[in-house]
């Protein structure tokens, strides 16, 4: 025959094969398009929302070529004729910026004072606005300015009034306009000095804009204007703040990416198991084809073909449904996902054609490789074997030998030991792919022992059941492929998230020994409580002692956030009574500065280690301080640096606080207290709380957070459940021949049901051995290497039992279920005309 002939076959025997499999095809398809849909909406969130960000600072920096800030108190304006007389500078734009709690709603507004004649140079966007308004309608100190996205969020008119707090007074800014700029970006525009008025910042300013003069190196001028700036100041493009703010999110938004990515795989799993269980079934007709003059190369590329069909139909869909996931998670879940990184930003959902075309190759890729072993291993086979019955079981020796995955485990191992790339933990997301990968391959051998130790019991069909696996472990791998990974992946989640959540508990029960706690506002910069009001808390009856404390932000690296600067009560000889320490206290040598305490995070962004003497920028000037201590801080991603507030006062000149602690007398009654609070002028604007009131609300914000990881994780398991089907499915169809010779010698069908119930249950108890083995390993990565790479917290393992042992027991009902279900059409058939079928 020719091989135009034998060509020609092929593709009948490539439209039967999808004919055949419609189900599992079916299936195939919608776990890629799951994994496409999941990854790629994710994608489309994140980068609306990282692109919002990149805009507002655009919208708000204008055409600025570089920019000055500091500390987020901000610093001496006297700084700014200075800078505008540099060499090399065109317009020098002063900002007052500031993030004010509005008063009366659980919100934040960021208000940006400028000078508006210096503005129009630098941000055309803003100014022109202001300057075409009637007068000095502009220059009136209350006059506030609102972007089309604030006035719309917060329902204001011209004419309309917006309270915001300062300090615990309200203060009433009148909307003059709205802007014709920021559309999507909430924000208003005061005049400079109104700001500075309005906000308590008189002498003081938050940033500078520069627009440098044509032909001036940028780099150069930064270079030279950086070691004339004071301590705590840098120079740097508006792009750098934009990434700075970005990388605050980056590690939970690539976290995410790869949960999403793990969906996907699953699919690819999915594919594989199913393509290559069809393929072992078709053994016979693709040796025929061999035979009839087809080639290696075109055998492959069809079987190859098919998991790309697959793989291009699960791809156009996932892109499809990824889209319209997106749409829905920002209207009803938000840009932040839960997460509250993104909070107040309104993103545009946009579809870009290189994204598109990443993730619909992802799934094609994810298909392809799900057949190219199968395909692989088929052309291997000598055709005449192949052709005879009882070949089937070659197909999977070469999945036995042990080395490959030992060899990959070991890769693995070795992987976790290396440092993080650009603060992301990509070697720790290697690590765990080498060991699923390595376990994956290590999982016939698994079987075998396992199967060894299993007795072995007297009825006949559970009998007949374990001999089948025992002399078939290749087969149970392709069968467990996609399950170990979902539920290796669902177990170390679910151990990582449930030793999270047990160590934020235990830490709350660290930091919040008083009985009272309130603070001047939720959220924002402007809201403060003065020493006269301090004085006056102090002196309520029933209030034994008061802790106050100031949260201000320093700026130690510029291209990384701002870090908390925490100035409070702390005693030097005994600080882990009120800092939960993890390395320390050390001693402070003699002639060594004064002591402060670093989260986890500034250690490890900045390196500081105990003992150490760093220098941090406060008030404009160098401050010398020796590391006592290292602290755990789960509040502050970027990291915080505790400081004693005597000392803080002395060098800042800044008695006021943001936070407070109370301890009561005994017998005194804390709702009394708290009502004394209220009845403080500004006190009904405090928002006080008992210490199971900041837990409970804690843990919530914990558990919103981690929302999204449940439900990708989640969907990799039904994934994996539907790759388990699927597999049983085909493994019954192949076998029909056996089950009706069975029939033959006098079983019946509840007893193939009870042996296919027996494999069932064996097959996914072996799964969930595995699955468990290696999700509790890949826990330990989570919380040693990703976590603490990715967000810098340290955590203590506690493996939640419960919910663990209830999802092993729902896997293992949900699989035996299937196994018989699919047995079900097998055990229909007419036993004489399967047996007829191998004659």
């Amino acid at each position: 025959m020719t091989r135009g002939a034998g060509v020609s076959a092929a593709g009948a025997v490539f439209r039967g094969s999808l004919a055949q499999q419609k189900a599992r095809t079916a299936l195939g398809v919608l776990a890629i398009a799951l994994g496409v849909a999941l990854g790629y909406a994710v994608q489309l969130i994140n980068q609306a929302a990282i692109n919002e960000l990149a805009l507002g600072v655009q919208t708000l920096s204008g055409d600025a070529d570089l920019e000055v800030r500091g500390p987020r108190a901000g610093f001496d304006e006297a700084l700014y004729p200075a800078v505008a007389r540099w060499p090399g500078v065109a317009v020098a734009s002063p900002v007052v910026e500031v993030d004010a709690q509005l008063d009366a709603r659980p919100e934040t507004l960021r208000i940006i004072g400028l000078d508006i004649f210096k503005a129009a140079a630098i941000q055309p966007g803003l100014a022109p606005a202001l300057a075409e308004d009637r007068g000095f309608e502009v220059l009136r100190p209350d006059a506030l300015f609102l972007s089309p996205a604030a006035a719309r969020a917060l329902d204001a008119r011209p004419g309309d009034v917006v309270t915001v707090q300062v300090g615990l007074a309200a203060v009433p800014l009148r909307v003059a306009g709205v802007l014709a700029a920021g559309d999507r970006q909430r924000f208003g525009v005061m005049d400079i000095a109104a700001a500075q008025q309005a906000f308590d910042r008189l002498g003081r300013l938050t940033r500078l804009d520069l627009r440098l003069k044509p032909g001036t190196d940028l780099a150069a001028f930064a270079a030279r204007l950086q070691p004339a700036l004071p301590p705590g100041l840098a120079v740097a493009r508006p792009e750098v703040t934009a990434a700075a703010g970005a990388s605050l999110s980056r590690s939970y938004r690539v976290n995410l990416n790869v949960l999403a990515l793990v969906a996907l795989f699953t699919g690819g799993l999915l594919v594989f198991s199913t393509q290559a269980l069809a393929v072992v079934r078709r053994r016979a007709q693709f040796a025929l084809l061999r035979v009839l003059g087809m080639t290696r190369r075109h055998l492959t590329m069809l079987i190859v073909a098919e998991g790309a069909l697959v793989g291009v139909a699960g791809g156009v869909l996932g892109v499809g449904a990824g889209y319209v996931l997106a749409l829905g998670a920002v209207r009803w879940v938000g840009a932040d996902l839960g997460s509250g990184y993104f909070r107040g930003v309104v993103p545009t959902i946009a579809i870009d054609a290189v994204t598109l075309a990443l993730f619909a190759a992802l799934g094609v890729a994810a298909a392809v490789f799900g057949s190219l072993v199968p395909a692989i291993e088929t052309v291997r086979a000598a055709p005449a074997a192949a052709l005879k019955a009882g070949d089937e079981q070659r197909a999977f020796a070469r999945l036995r030998p042990a080395w490959p995955g030992v060899l990959l485990i070991a890769t693995g191992a070795l992987a976790t030991l290396l440092p993080p790339v650009d603060d992301l933990p990509v070697f720790g997301y290697v690590a765990i792919a080498l060991l699923l990968l390595g376990t994956l391959a290590l999982i016939p051998r698994l079987t075998v022992l396992l199967l060894r130790v299993l007795p072995r019991p007297s009825a006949p069909a559970p009998r007949l059941a374990l001999a089948q696996l025992a002399g078939a472990p290749g087969q149970v791998t392709v069968s467990l492929a996609a399950i170990v990974a979902s539920v290796s992946l669902m177990v170390s989640m679910a151990i990582m998230v449930g030793s999270f959540r047990h160590s934020v508990d235990a830490w709350l029960d660290r930091v919040l020994p008083a009985e009272l706690y309130f603070r001047a506002a939720a959220g924002g910069d402007t809201a403060y409580m003065t020493p006269e009001f301090q004085a006056a808390v102090t002196a309520i009856p029933g209030v034994r002692r008061a802790d106050f404390l100031r949260e201000t932000q320093l700026l130690v690296d510029p291209a990384r956030p701002r870090v908390a600067l925490l100035a409070r009560s702390v005693d030097a000889d005994d600080p882990a009574a009120s800092l939960p320490l993890v390395a320390g206290p050390v001693p402070i040598a003699e002639g060594n500065p004064p002591p402060v305490w670093v989260s986890e995070g500034a250690a490890d962004l900045y390196g500081f280690t105990t003992g150490a003497v760093v220098t941090l920028p406060l008030a404009g000037k160098p401050v010398r301080s020796t590391v006592a201590g290292i602290w755990r801080d789960y509040a502050r991603q970027g990291g915080a640096i505790v400081i004693a507030r005597d000392r803080y006062v002395a060098l800042t000149g800044d008695a006021t606080a943001t936070n407070a602690a109370l301890w009561l007398t005994p017998g005194a009654s804390p709702a009394v207290v708290r009502e004394a609070l209220l009845r403080l002028p500004g006190g009904e604007r405090l928002e006080i709380a008992a210490p199971g009131e900041i837990r409970a609300a804690s843990l919530s914000i914990f558990d919103r957070t981690f929302a999204v990881t449940y439900a990708l994780e989640l969907a990799a398991v039904g994934i994996g459940l539907v790759a388990l089907s699927s597999s049983f499915g085909a493994l019954v169809l192949a076998r029909r021949r056996e089950f009706g010779m069975l029939r033959h010698l006098g079983m019946t069908r509840r007893q193939i049901g009870a042996m296919l119930a027996t494999e069932g249950a064996t097959v996914t108890g072996v799964g969930l051995v595995a699955g468990f083995s290696l999700g509790w390993i890949i826990s330990l990565i989570l919380i040693h290497v990703v976590n603490r790479q990715s967000f810098h917290w340290g955590m203590e393992l506690s493996m939640p039992w419960t919910v663990l042992a209830a999802f092993g027991a729902i896997v293992l009902v949900l699989a035996t279920v299937t196994a018989v279900m699919s047995g079900r059409h097998a055990m229909g058939d007419d036993a004489v005309r399967a047996v007829k079928e191998d004659w």
